[in-house]
């Protein structure tokens, strides 16, 4: 059975008792767009929503979803997708999980980001709140690998013209890219990536050496 897909007649096993629970996850469910899939959803423990609207987070393949109570009836919802995501936090007590995220706002791998925004959903049951994380750990992950590779890409053009998988040898010659920065700027960049783990130490010699030998 496809487990994510909203057309299934049970698209994630659910077995919420609760009507207003199932009809939540059905509005969650109908936010989906075509390819895209449930993996894994985070009930607020009533408890939680005691003096507040209760909340669902859907964790999908394309982004993290997060449904409110609205007052009087129905859910808000408000998402965010995984290229934006940068940190995700689980604290698990007692009686629920929390989960926070922080986020970048706008921003495709081109794009400079335009601050920061952060999620949290506190009192989740703490079961399915760990298979939300996961998910988000797994995201974070993927993307950040994604922009360093991009990052790292810039750089070189800039310091050498040469592209990674670009096919193309170091005689080649510089692209436009590479005559802008002048060498401190372009070798203050390398330092900054190297110290946020973007770049390796032989890959940081690497691009320091096509700077200096460009003097």
């Amino acid at each position: 059975m496809d487990r994510g897909s909203p057309a299934a007649s049970e698209p994630f096993e659910i077995e919420e008792s609760s009507p207003s629970l199932q009809a939540a996850l059905q509005n969650l469910l109908s936010l989906l767009v075509d390819g895209e899939k449930l993996q894994a959803y985070a009930v607020q423990r009533r408890i939680f929503a005691l003096t507040r609207r209760r909340t669902i987070v859907g964790a999908t393949t394309g982004r993290l979803i997060i449904l409110e109570r609205r007052l009087v009836s129905g859910f808000a919802p408000m998402d965010f997708r995984w290229q934006d995501l940068r940190d995700a936090k689980l604290s698990v007590g007692m009686f629920g999980a929390d989960l926070t995220l922080n986020a970048a706002r706008g921003g495709d791998l081109a794009e400079t980001e335009a601050g920061m925004r952060t999620f949290s959903v506190l009192g989740l049951r703490k079961e399915q709140a760990t298979s939300v994380y996961r998910i988000c750990q797994s995201q974070e992950q993927n993307w950040r690998e994604k922009r360093r590779i991009r990052d790292l890409e810039e750089l070189r053009a800039k310091s050498g013209g040469v592209t990674i998988g670009s096919g193309l040898g170091a005689g080649a010659g510089p692209t436009p890219e590479a005559q802008d920065g002048s060498p401190s700027a372009r070798l203050q960049r390398a330092r900054e990536m190297l110290a946020q783990g973007l770049i390796t130490d032989s890959e940081y010699e690497s691009i320091k050496a096509k700077i200096v030998a460009g003097l």
